[in-house]
């Protein structure tokens, strides 16, 4: 193969002239030398007339074959005639495969950026690794560059906070909602941030956001002219969160509801000992902790000081000293008791069993297991032992929980099958529940045909006649009136915000899994 040819296929439009091609089992070494006309300055621009002297570059270039590509660059040193030029002297570059400072080619720069921007550091350094480019993290993530923010914010602006790091370092992400493309990343949650972005960049003329109100007082301060609009799952979760409160505090009228129609069998006469603790490890060892640490205590020990005699946390030595002994007790007496969950549907027929004289845990779990039991045999032995000692819990009624009920509640009608039978059961025994399920009903159906305009009306009558909890709602909703008529009357909201933090949110889980997969154990 003809040697020009080689350069066509290697260095495709550039100015270089091949000198020497060395082919190695790992590595394929080329050296080429510039051959382009005179560059200018880089100073002052003035077009290049002499020659100073010339050296040797080496680049990394792309791979080639499965083997490392190295380029030994030979590049000309031109003198700045221009007398008020601060430069005597300056090095051409080769458009298209050098630049000042670097190290490695044009071609694999631009690789390497696509390999930080898809897959980030630590992903994009081991998939380097198998193309045989030599590049770590840090390099990586030094080739992001942030892209610059339009100078006019979008028609249509989307506004949230998420986290760089949970539960310590917040940030703010702005979405183009009509593109669902993202326009900048603010490096904080502060109003004074945002409202400093608005100003920079006019043109925001209608703004989603959710609940948190630096964001409206930003827009206020920076947008007033701007139309707000909330965001539907805050307003949603808003309106679960009270219609959940509402069936917590009216549980008893349920109860109530339930032994009026069905009142309890008198269970037949049995001997029992007097209810007394079980004697188990858990509960020996409560015992005794709280012992020693109240010992220590009267001693003018401190905190920490017990925490390390006891080989304790701080924590748990000062829930030890503050919490009387029967709580730490009644705590340790359930302890497990997440296990227990699955033998609640069984114990009903467990107690019938037990006072007719069926005293054997082996043979009772096995009837269970007949009736679809999935447990453990000694969940079902340990309820049998507190049968026997005289401190199981009676068997409540089978009352559907105020999450349960909620859902029941929040849910389209058309998705409830056998619930809707519950449901109506559940409304016929607590009125208030009843009306908080009409109110949340209208709510969701004015939310969902857009008609902002009957709203006011629908605060009046919750007002009037709402439980508490759902008042509270609609208190909320009277002080963000404008924001909340917005999102029930146009078709914008938070979705494709809401879309994009989904999308951060999986990135960081993805890479705190890649994280845990090489850490050295």
């Amino acid at each position: 193969m003809a040697l020009r040819s080689i350069e066509d296929v290697l260095f495709p439009g550039v100015d270089v002239e091949l000198e020497w091609l060395t082919a190695g089992p790992e590595v394929v070494l080329v050296e080429v030398a510039a051959c382009g006309p005179p560059a200018g300055c880089p100073g002052c621009g003035s077009p290049a007339r002499r020659r100073h002297s010339s050296y040797w570059r080496t680049l990394a270039e792309r791979p080639l074959a499965g083997r490392k590509l190295a380029i030994r660059l030979r590049v000309r040193r031109f003198f700045c005639d221009r007398a008020r030029c601060r430069r005597t002297t300056f090095v051409e570059q080769v458009t298209g495969l050098s630049e000042r400072h670097v190290r490695s080619s044009v071609g694999l720069k631009e690789w390497l950026r696509a390999v930080a921007t898809e897959l980030g550091g630590r992903a994009g350094e081991r998939l380097c690794h198998k193309l045989s480019i030599a590049a770590g993290r840090t390099r990586l993530l030094g080739l992001l560059e942030a892209p610059e923010a339009p100078e006019r914010a979008p028609r249509v602006l989307g506004v949230d906070e998420f986290a760089f790091r949970r539960g310590r370092t917040y940030g703010t992400i702005l979405i183009d909602v009509e593109t669902g493309r993202v326009v900048d990343v603010l490096p904080d949650r502060t109003s004074e941030t945002f409202a400093a972005w608005l100003h920079k960049h006019p043109g925001a003329e209608i703004i989603c956001r959710d609940r948190a109100t630096v964001y409206t007082r930003a827009i206020k301060e920076a947008a007033p002219d701007a139309i707000e609009v909330a965001d539907r799952w805050h307003l949603l979760q808003n309106l679960s969160a009270a219609v959940e409160k509402t069936c917590h505090q009216h549980r008893s009228c349920l109860r109530k509801h339930v032994e009026q129609e069905e009142p309890p069998p008198e269970p037949p006469m049995i001997n029992l000992p007097v209810p007394e603790l079980p004697r188990t490890p858990v509960v020996e060892r409560t015992r005794d902790r709280h012992a020693d640490v109240h010992q220590l205590r009267e001693q003018k020990w401190t905190i920490s000081a017990i925490a390390r005699h006891l080989d304790l946390d701080g924590k748990t030595v000062r829930r030890f000293k503050t919490t009387l002994l029967d709580e730490l007790l009644v705590a340790a007496k359930d302890f497990g008791i997440h296990n227990a969950k699955l033998l609640e549907p069984f114990k009903p027929y467990m107690d019938s069993r037990f006072t007719a004289d069926c005293t054997s845990g082996t043979r009772l779990f096995h009837e269970i297991r007949v009736h679809g039991y999935t447990g453990s045999i000694q969940v079902a032995r340990r309820h049998l032992a507190k049968l026997r000692e005289g401190t199981a819990e009676p068997v409540r009624a089978d009352i559907p929980n105020p999450r349960r009920i909620t859902s029941w509640i929040m849910r389209p009608l058309e998705t409830l099958t056998d619930q809707e039978e519950k449901l109506l059961n559940v409304r016929i025994a607590c009125p208030d529940i009843d009306r908080a399920f009409a109110l949340a009903r209208c709510f969701r159906d004015l939310l969902a045909s857009r008609r902002g305009g009957m709203l006011p009306d629908w605060i009046r009558q919750c007002e009037q006649e709402a439980p508490a909890p759902v008042r509270l709602f609609a208190g909320f909703l009277r002080q963000n009136l404008a924001a909340v008529t917005a999102r029930l009357t146009l078709e914008w909201s938070s979705g494709k915000v809401e879309g994009n933090l989904n999308r951060i949110i999986l990135w960081n889980q993805r890479c705190q899994a890649v994280c845990l997969c090489i850490t050295p154990r």
